[in-house]
């Protein structure tokens, strides 16, 4: 077990791609007898997905070193893991992460259920749900996977109706049939809605972005949702889903240093 692990910062796709050409993703399995671990690169977005990478690593078996790779957004997580630079990445859900596959001709995989998270919609003046006014500003995610969750749990809140042709998780704002409070939808990355909140009536936001401002989904949401199908996992190439490399960091990523970081943050659980 490594009782310390170098954390690379990267805040830019080129800085990543540098750091990057100089040591592959997973470098090769040492021969029996080496002292040299094979060394995964795990790249992870913010706390709390930085800090599991880095239990992750303090619970490494021997023979591997997990080191973090820091980068700014989530469409560079899945790209640098795309194209090699990284062994994997913790930074999504299945359904981000197969938009993703769509848009990109690429073939991630998640092999490890994580931790799970309620998301929720919040307002900076709004106390109630059932106060939301008549041509109200919404903010929500415009990545698919995270507009049809948005949507879902508007219309199971009755603020929009849903085409009931339409499977909830793929809809769109083309699909609201009902809508009578004229609800304008305002549509931004995930990592730009917490400005949003500062204009909008209601936003949508994962609680590992809200925290930065001072709220939670349980105290602070006025509609809340939990749903295992938004695990985050632990994401690698299809050709890597059933190496002993990948055996090695499923069960780093369900550890007991793991488990004490999930039940230690407040915001999130275990989904293993």
């Amino acid at each position: 077990m490594k009782k310390s692990r170098a954390a690379l910062a990267a805040l830019a796709l080129g800085a990543v791609l540098t750091a990057s050409a100089c040591a592959p993703a997973a470098d090769q399995k040492p021969d029996a007898g080496s002292d040299e671990p094979t060394v995964l690169k795990v790249a992870a977005v913010q706390a709390p997905m930085t800090d599991v990478v880095e239990a992750a690593a303090e619970a490494i078996e021997d023979g591997y070193e997990v080191q973090l790779v820091e980068v700014a957004d989530y469409i560079t997580a899945n790209t640098i893991l795309n194209s090699g630079d990284v062994y994997a990445n913790f930074s999504q859900h299945i359904p981000y992460m197969q938009t993703f596959n769509e848009g990109n001709d690429a073939t991630l995989v998640g092999v490890q259920p994580v931790y799970n998270f309620v998301i929720a919609f919040y307002s900076k003046t709004l106390d109630d749900i059932a106060d939301l006014p008549q041509g109200a500003k919404v903010a929500i995610p415009d990545d698919p996977s995270n507009t049809g969750r948005a949507l879902k749990l508007l219309a199971a809140n009755d603020v929009i109706t849903l085409d009931p042709e339409v499977d909830p998780y793929s809809a769109t704002v083309k699909d609201i049939t009902e809508n009578p409070k004229d609800v304008e939808f305002v549509q931004v990355p995930i990592a730009s809605l917490n400005a949003a909140y500062e204009e909008a009536d209601l936003v949508f936001q994962w609680p590992s972005h809200i925290k930065a401002l001072g709220l939670t989904p349980e105290d602070d949401g006025l509609i809340t949702e939990l749903d295992d199908r938004f695990a985050l996992n632990v994401v690698v190439q299809q050709k890597d889903a059933d190496s002993e490399a990948t055996e090695a960091l499923k069960k780093a990523f369900t550890s007991d240093e793991v488990r004490e970081v999930i039940e230690g943050n407040g915001t999130i659980r275990t989904a293993w």
